[in-house]
């Protein structure tokens, strides 16, 4: 039984509450004062009742006590049960020492890699458990600081963290009481380094959003990340939408689940049924293959240009994304897995719906949170953000000081339409920093060919007259028609022209079927 005495500070009161318990024969067990909040704490083995109801007037009667109540535990028992949940709690060894070196306290991690039991543990030397660091030594030092070095644990290499323990005496100063050791196996710092990188190079942190439209793309990803229902990415090519549906995966509850991407424009559509579903491996010499579904199994899959996939391989995914079940290819057993869908495309799947070339049951099914990327030059205001950051990127990976992007180059930037969005913007990033032998980024640096949505890329380095250019697209245009129209009549007839103008024309640019392929 515990009691939370609420008192005044005065000399002798607690011994006034002790005298009660002696008294009433009651065995104290443990005793606290604090001080700051003016409580006292007292346990004792469980009492009769009856005796319970004569202790407790008595103790208030007391002069000094305001107020007398039972508690569930001491300040201690809590503090030591808190430790106690926190060291197992933690991936980490940690080990406490006294000032010679003797363990008093360790956790479950460091059991497991000293490969050790706890009551071998506590009451051992630390310098026969830890190899490679004179704990001796550093414990009878003038100065005893901290510590980080490697160690040998159970023949392995470690790091360890070593910190001091200090107990305050006042006016006296601090008394040295040993010190906590923190050891840290190789593999566990690649994981934490893995994961820090993993969030440097795929959270939104990473998502430039300078411009309106970007940032209202990141703020519904945020809340959309944190849903289960399918997300459908639309966008340009080399907008990012692959970068945004990692981010939406690392903020989600699936995190520490795979993250699979599958490209559906690059494989023939029997190896992408495969792939996305597996394979059953009945047939002779044939092993079981297990398909992204199932390796991604409680994270997520990307699938990107869903737009790409043939109608075969949309109406066994819109079979999965109604129950979650799938067959792999050559096996009539379901297979049932937990995995969320973000797809992705820079198709026009609503046009496509109304031609059938795109099932519209699964349009729905996957466009229950959308998100789209607008284009590059739609959102100028990133453009400056981007190359800056492409630029400080690519100047470290080859070893150069970050040159300066000269005012005349980032307007130029901000003015190109980027049809080939981020991703040309990094490509022409790279190219330019990794050839420049000055410290400033300037337009002549980029070498970005000319460009209009209405003609596409133009030459930039134009030469001749304009009679001179005109007749140089005459003749690649007719080349390119002439074997579809193998004739001057054909041709004539599909280019609204007189049979006499295009058989002229032909003879000029030195266009037959010798010249030309038909």
């Amino acid at each position: 039984m515990r009691l939370d005495i609420h008192c005044a500070d005065r000399i002798g009161i607690a011994q006034e509450i002790l005298n009660i318990l002696v008294n009433y024969r009651v065995d104290l067990k443990g005793i606290e004062v604090d001080s700051i909040n003016c409580r006292m704490y007292v346990s004792f083995p469980p009492i009769e009742f009856e005796q319970f109801q004569k202790i407790m007037p008595s103790i208030r009667l007391i002069d000094g006590v305001q107020d007398v109540r039972t508690t569930a535990f001491l300040p201690s028992e809590r503090e030591h049960n808190e430790l106690n949940t926190l060291l197992r709690a933690l991936p980490d060894g940690v080990i406490s020492i006294d000032a010679k070196g003797w363990v008093r306290l360790c956790n479950d991690a460091a059991c497991k890699d000293l490969q050790l039991t706890e009551k071998e543990v506590i009451g051992s030397n630390i310098n026969n458990l830890l190899k490679g660091f004179n704990f001796t030594r550093w414990l009878e030092g003038k100065e005893v600081l901290g510590q980080t070095t490697r160690v040998e644990v159970a023949g392995e290499d470690f790091i360890a963290d070593i910190l001091p323990i200090a107990v305050p005496q006042g006016n006296e100063g601090d008394v040295f009481a040993g010190a906590v050791i923190n050891i840290k196996s190789q593999s566990r710092l690649g994981q934490q380094v893995s994961a820090f990188r993993r969030y440097g190079q795929e959270s939104f942190a990473t998502i430039h959003n300078f411009s309106t439209a970007m940032r209202r793309v990141v703020r519904e990803a945020r809340k959309m990340a944190q849903l289960e229902a399918p997300i459908l990415i639309t966008g340009e090519t080399g907008t990012g939408k692959e970068l945004l549906a990692r981010a939406c995966h690392y903020a989600s509850n699936r995190s520490v689940k795979p993250f699979i991407a599958l490209s559906c424009a690059s494989l023939p559509d029997d190896v992408a049924e495969s792939e996305l579903f597996g394979y059953a491996g009945y047939e002779e010499n044939a092993a079981p293959k297990r398909g992204v579904l199932e390796q991604a199994d409680g994270g997520t899959v990307f699938l990107d240009e869903v737009g790409e996939m043939s109608t075969q391989l949309q109406t066994k995914l819109l079979r999965f994304l109604q129950d979650g079940t799938f067959r792999k290819v050559g096996d009539e057993n379901e297979v049932k897995v937990n995995v969320r869908i973000i797809a992705a495309t820079q198709k026009d799947l609503p046009a496509m719906v109304q031609e059938g070339t795109f099932r519209e049951d699964l349009y729905y099914r996957i466009n229950v949170l959308t998100l789209e990327i607008a284009p590059l030059r739609d959102r100028k205001a990133d453009v400056g953000p981007l190359a800056e950051h492409f630029i400080q990127k690519y100047a470290q990976q080859n070893g150069h000081a970050t040159p300066e992007l000269s005012a005349e180059c980032l307007s130029f930037l901000q003015d190109y339409p980027w049809p080939g969005n981020v991703r040309q913007l990094e490509n022409a990033i790279y190219r330019a920093v990794s050839l420049l032998d000055d410290n400033e980024l300037r337009v002549e640096h980029l070498q970005l060919p000319a460009f209009t949505h209405d003609l596409g890329y133009l030459e930039s380095d134009f030469e001749g007259s304009l009679d001179q250019a005109v007749k140089r697209f005459e003749a690649t245009l007719l080349r390119k028609l002439y074997p579809a129209y193998p004739s001057s009549r054909q041709l004539a007839k599909r280019l609204g022209l007189s049979h006499t103008a295009v058989a002229n024309k032909l003879r000029d640019y030195g266009i037959n079927r010798k010249t030309v392929k038909v």
